[in-house]
């Protein structure tokens, strides 16, 4: 209230100073000034004039001009802040702002890094002939796990569903932000312990953060319901692995080999150990992705 009674009557003040230094212009000759200490006095409009514009630029970026005016607007610009950090997950997989698929750029970079993994091997003077082709092979192998994660023909029919429901979710989600009645009661029980919350809430500042993050406002309450449906979506979505059953196969049969190998080793060769760990971190990598065939994720992406 008093920044906003202070906002106005600056503004009056530079609006009267400018109007007074206009008119003393007109009645009183400039060109007699130089010269003359008597006319040189005075100026102060001006001072205010500067002045009030300090005063003003200090109070629109400290928000304090914001706060007078539109107590809740920081509080809704939060909500609308937590919708775009749960999007962040899927901007990431979707090329939302990129030229190609996340997944794709990771094809890319893990091929090119076991093949000159594969390189780095055969040229190493150091192993023996027989570890390099068992290193060879591995890397071999780890390479052919990725087009069996492509394969639309091998994706599983529960997958499937999942990526159907997580699209049909998003899908609701967006027609139902538009609506007026959105978000729905869940419960009075939930509403009271919103409402109570929303009491408990300390003012700008001091929680350790800038604005109170708790939603103060119907529009704030809406963003805030849909960043929580964003991130359970993206949530669930990023659990997902498409490991089918080939997939799963090819990979049990290089953990076995690789820990068949790391059981017959000795604690000097650390070399040989060295190479062995780098091999598993590449197929990991490429395990804990979310790698799915080019069409699967279509709908979703449109969807977005």
């Amino acid at each position: 209230m008093i920044t906003g009674i202070l906002t106005f009557l600056i503004i009056f003040a530079v609006i009267g100073s400018i109007l007074y230094g206009q008119r003393l212009i007109k009645t009183e000759k400039s060109d007699a000034v130089f010269g003359n200490p008597e006319r040189a006095k005075g100026g102060v409009h001006w001072v205010i004039v500067g002045s009030s514009f300090l005063l003003l630029s200090w109070l629109y970026y400290s928000w304090d001009i914001a706060k007078a005016f539109y107590p809740k607007s920081a509080n809704e610009l939060c909500q609308v802040a937590k919708v775009n950090e749960s999007l962040l997950s899927l901007k990431y997989l979707f090329p939302i702002e990129e030229r190609q698929h996340k997944s794709t750029a990771l094809i890319k970079r893990e091929n090119i890094n076991i093949q000159n993994k594969i390189l780095i091997i055969q040229n190493s003077p150091d192993l023996k002939a027989q570890d390099k082709e068992l290193f060879v092979n591995l890397l071999n192998k780890t390479k052919r796990t990725i087009p069996l994660l492509t394969d639309e023909r091998l994706l599983e029919t529960e997958t499937k569903i999942k990526i159907k429901d997580l699209t049909t979710r998003i899908s609701w989600l967006t027609e139902d932000f538009q609506k007026v009645s959105y978000p729905p009661i869940k419960s009075i029980e939930e509403e009271n312990k919103r409402i109570e919350a929303l009491k408990k809430q300390l003012g700008w500042g001091a929680t350790g953060m800038e604005v109170p993050p708790l939603p103060e406002s119907k529009r704030g309450l809406k963003f805030h319901t849909a960043a929580e449906e964003l991130n359970k979506i993206s949530d669930e979505f990023f659990a997902l692995r498409n490991h089918n059953p080939e997939y799963l196969r090819l990979l049990e049969e290089i953990r076995t080999e690789i820990k068949s190998y790391k059981d017959g080793l000795e604690d000097s060769q650390e070399l040989e150990m060295t190479f062995i760990k780098e091999i598993k971190k590449l197929g990991q990598r490429i395990e804990y992705e979310s790698v799915f065939p080019p069409k699967a994720l279509d709908e979703m992406e449109k969807s977005n």
